[in-house]
This record gives structure tokens, C-alpha cells and sequence, in this order.
């Protein structure tokens, strides 16, 4: 225990700090918080004396008052405890306190982040001016501002944004206006090349978000890809990167990810929704519901957790649990479709039909016409038999914006195999796969091909969609099911061949089975063991 009263009044207020700090890295965040209340208690007494008594000798006061610590720094290190104790309140209470004209960007940063969390809309747009007006190429403030764009065009920030670099403005406003996407990844991608911003990391990790967003999955496992060369230990972003892997049916590379982020750090989200994806998609519900809410208690703001999470309470049959999920996701991230996917399927799962269209028109109408909007919205019409045409023409216009967009012409091959147009149905999927090559189109493909009768073709698309996914149980379904059916020709054969045989087979028979009740019996004593 340190014993103050033997030190000066300046120097008990650094030892506090200093004891403080300490404290801080050694993660004794309640103690800490303590230790800097009272070393600013001790800096206003410091005040008050030095008012009473002004110093005569300027000379000798002045290099004692630089070199003490910032009464604004340590206020700064008091929130970073607030927060890691998860007392957001007290985070924002105390930095609240700092007269705007003092505020550092990296406290004007912090606000802002708090804000966001809070669901504080405008302060925080207010906090991250704050940080563009002093430091106008902080990416974190342009990115942070992502969820915030209609009220961050209101406070007049396209002026600030104006004088950064002018990509940023097509960054966030095609971002939003979806309509527009593919030409603003394409001014992004030219101006990378171009710029000094070249295989910077943030720039390829939003990169990614924004291809995935729009729906490009390869092109955002790519810039992920590409992001993760550049930084081996990157953790931003890799929730999303595993769940794109895992979708992909490469499950022991999500597997390796989940390792190597948890080698990094187990102290975030992502390393616990990597893993829970690689459970989901094993379908070990319990256990990717359990690393979900791990991740959500590490970081409650993680959009991609409360997905995960809600996915796993849905597929268990907890709807309405998982539709609580999936609007916390929506009003952390209000312009990201999957988290309307999610709500929506679980209502129709529930067979709320009329609050799944309800739903789907207004993200039609808030996102705008794209190719994703129409296709989730003609999902729902589809579920009632009086809007088929409506989802046809919805389709139609999805596909006719982006034709290789695999969730329209999942859709759409749905649509014609339930009125048995198997020719177009295959010239659709042929032409979807002319370009790329997933694991469904190839399943519907043989199905398709199967209601033609093209049995050899149809055993030639199953072997390739369990190529891209080997867990794909409803391709393995469909090879069984064809290897089950014989054609006439066999079956005539095998005919024949029982009448030749006779009697004899049928003592082979009994004798595999006494074999097969061996091995039964076998099996049951290694079981036992």
C-alpha cells in the first residue's frame, strides 16, 4: 500500500494515475475506476491551491505542470473501464462532462461508438463530425457513420465528406441506393488501384462487406481473402468471412479459421461465431446456440452472433425467440438484408404470412427495387397460392437486373417446377451455371433433369454439387434415390436370374442374414465396452 501523505500534492496525483493505469493492465477495471475518481478529486484540490497560491517562480512551476498527466486523459481511461465493465452509461456520463472544445478525436470517437451502441442516432453522427472536422482521413469515422446516412446527410456532413476524398461519396451513397451498387464497387476497386490506399486492409475489409451486402459472395470471400494475406491477425470482418465458407459447404476450412482466431484472441465475438457456423452447418444446433450467445456476451453489437443465434433458436423450433434476435440485428443494422431474411423466415416458418409481406414491402420500399428486394419479397408470394404471378414477375425483374444472382433463380426454378416446366427450368439453371458453379443450382439441375428422364446427366449434376459440398444431404438423397431405381432392363435380367438360381439363393440368403445377426451381435458387445 502506498502511503501519499509523504509526497507533494502534485506528486500524490501522479502516483494515483500511475497506480491506476497499473491497475488498468491488470484488467482490476472496478479498482481502477476507483484510483482515477480519486486522482482527480486530488487534481481539483491541486487546482484550488495553486488559484491561493499563485507560484512567484514561473521557471520552476511550469516544467512540474507539464509533465503531469491530463485531467482529460484520465477521464478518457476512466470510460475505457466503464466500458469494459459494460457500464456504457457511465462511459457516456463521464466523457459527457469534457467541454466540447477539449474533446480529442479519440474521445469524440469513443462518444460517438457509445452513442451508436445506445441507439442514439444523432449524437453520435454529431461525435463522429467531431472526429472528421479535426481529422478528415479517419476511415473508422467514415465507416462508423454507415448505419447513420440519412441523418448524417441532414446534419450537412456531404460537405465534410466532400473534402476527403470524393470516393467516399459514392461509397456511401450507392452503399444505401442499392440500385447502383455493381457501379460503385467498380469506382471503389478503380480508385484502390489508383490511390495510395492500396492493399489497405480496412478499405479490402469493407470492400467485402459491401460485396457481400449486395449479394456477390465469391467476390467477398476474395477481398477477405486478399485482406487476410495482408494481415494475418486480422479478426474485423471474419464472422462474416466463416459464415460465407460455411454456406459454401468448406467446413474444414472454417474449422481451421475458428482455430487460428482463437489463437489470436478469444476475448471477441468473432472467433465464437466462426465456430458456432461450423456447428450450424454440421447441424449441431445446442451447441452453435450456445458459441452464439458467447459471442453476443462478448459483444453485444454483434450483428453477425445475433444471427447465428437466431438461426439455431429458429431451427429448433424456438420462433419466437429467433424473431427477437433477428430485430435486434435489424436495428443494429437496418440495411443489411439478411437480417430481414432471417425475421421473415421465421414468420413463414410460424405460417405468419400476412407479417412476412408486410415485412418484405417495406424492405422493398425502404431499399429500393434491386434484385435482392424483388427476390425476397416474391419468397413470400410465393407462399400464397392468390400472388404466384405477382412472385413470377417479380422474378423476372430480378433476374432480368442481375441474372446470375443465385437466390432469384433458386426461386424461379421453384416457381416453374411447380407448374412442370422442366425445359425452361433447365435452360434457366444451364444458363445460370454458365458463369459460376454452386452446390444448388447443380442439386435442381438434376432434379430437373431427373423429371426428364435424363438419368445419366442427372447422376453427373448430384456428383457435382456433392463435389462443391460434400454434406449436401439433399443431393446425396437425390444419387440414392436414382441408384434405388432400376431400369426395366435390369429388373428383367435379375428375373431371370432368380428363376435359374432357385432355391439355392434363398439358403445364401439365410446365411447372410445369420452373418449379418453376428455382426449385429458384435457391434452391440463392442458398445458395451
Amino acid at each position: 500500500e502506498i502511503s501519499y501523505e509523504l509526497f507533494s500534492p502534485s506528486q500524490k496525483y501522479q502516483l494515483l494515475v500511475y497506480h491506476s493505469d497499473s491497475l488498468f493492465h491488470d484488467k482490476e477495471y472496478r479498482n481502477a475506476v476507483s484510483k482515477y475518481a480519486m486522482a482527480l478529486q486530488q487534481k481539483k484540490a491541486l487546482s484550488k491551491t495553486s488559484k491561493v497560491r499563485p507560484s512567484t517562480g514561473n521557471s520552476a512551476s511550469t516544467p512540474q505542470s507539464q509533465c503531469l498527466p491530463s485531467e482529460i486523459e484520465v477521464k478518457y481511461k476512466m470510460a475505457e473501464c466503464y466500458t469494459m465493465l459494460k457500464q456504457d452509461k457511465d462511459a457516456i456520463a463521464i466523457l459527457d462532462g469534457i467541454p466540447s472544445r477539449q474533446r480529442t478525436p479519440k474521445i469524440n470517437m469513443m462518444l460517438a461508438n457509445l452513442y451508436r451502441k445506445a441507439g442514439q442516432e444523432r449524437p453520435s453522427v454529431t461525435s463522429y463530425k467531431e472526429v472528421l472536422r479535426q481529422c478528415p482521413l479517419a476511415l473508422d469515422a467514415i465507416l462508423g457513420t454507415v448505419n447513420f446516412l440519412p441523418v448524417f446527410l441532414e446534419c450537412q456532413l456531404s460537405k465534410i465528406v466532400a473534402k476527403i476524398f470524393f470516393f467516399f461519396f459514392f461509397f456511401f451513397f450507392f452503399f444505401f441506393f442499392s440500385i447502383y451498387n455493381s457501379r460503385a464497387i467498380n469506382t471503389i476497386c478503380s480508385l484502390e488501384k489508383k490511390s495510395l490506399l492500396r492493399d489497405n486492409v480496412d478499405l479490402l475489409g469493407s470492400l467485402a462487406d459491401l460485396y457481400f451486402r449486395v449479394g456477390d459472395n465469391k467476390n467477398s470471400v476474395l477481398k477477405f481473402e486478399q485482406a487476410q494475406m495482408l494481415d494475418p491477425y486480422l479478426i474485423k470482418g471474419m464472422d462474416v468471412y466463416g459464415y460465407l465458407l460455411a454456406r459454401e459447404g468448406r467446413l474444414e476450412d472454417v474449422e481451421n479459421l475458428g482455430c487460428r482466431l482463437f489463437n489470436i484472441s478469444d476475448q471477441h465475438a468473432e472467433p465464437w461465431v466462426v465456430s458456432g457456423c461450423h456447428s450450424f452447418y454440421s447441424k449441431r444446433y445446442s451447441r452453435a446456440l450456445y458459441l452464439g450467445a458467447k459471442a453476443i456476451q462478448l459483444n453485444s453489437n454483434s450483428v453477425q452472433a445475433l444471427l447465428l443465434k437466431g438461426a439455431a433458436l429458429r431451427n429448433m423450433g424456438r420462433v419466437q425467440e429467433a424473431i427477437i434476435h433477428f430485430r435486434e440485428a435489424i436495428r443494429l443494422s437496418p440495411c443489411r438484408l439478411d437480417c430481414y431474411e432471417g425475421l421473415i423466415e421465421c414468420y413463414l416458418t410460424s405460417n405468419s404470412i400476412r407479417e412476412a409481406m408486410v415485412m418484405a414491402n417495406n424492405v422493398y420500399k425502404t431499399l429500393g427495387a434491386n434484385a435482392q428486394t424483388l427476390t425476397l419479397l416474391a419468397t413470400v408470394c410465393l407462399e400464397d397460392p392468390v400472388t404466384q404471378e405477382k412472385a413470377k414477375t417479380l422474378l423476372d425483374k430480378a433476374l432480368t437486373q442481375r441474372p446470375d444472382y443465385i437466390k432469384a433463380v433458386v426461386k424461379k426454378a421453384e416457381l416453374l417446377s411447380r407448374e412442370q416446366k422442366y425445359e425452361d427450368g433447365i435452360a434457366l439453371l444451364r444458363n445460370a451455371l454458365a458463369n459460376q458453379s454452386d452446390c444448388v443450382l447443380h442439386r435442381i439441375l438434376g432434379d430437373f433433369l431427373v423429371a426428364v428422364n435424363e438419368y445419366q446427366e442427372a447422376m453427373d449434376q448430384y456428383s457435382i454439387a456433392l463435389s462443391l459440398d460434400p454434406n449436401d444431404q439433399k443431393s446425396l438423397e437425390g444419387m440414392q434415390k436414382m441408384e434405388k431405381e432400376e431400369s426395366p432392363t435390369d429388373a428383367t435380367q435379375e428375373e431371370d436370374v432368380d428363376d435359374m438360381e432357385g432355391s439355392g439363393e434363398e439358403g445364401d440368403l439365410e446365411g447372410s442374414d445369420s452373418e449379418a445377426a453376428q455382426w449385429a451381435d458384435q457391434e452391440q458387445w463392442f458398445g458395451m465396452q
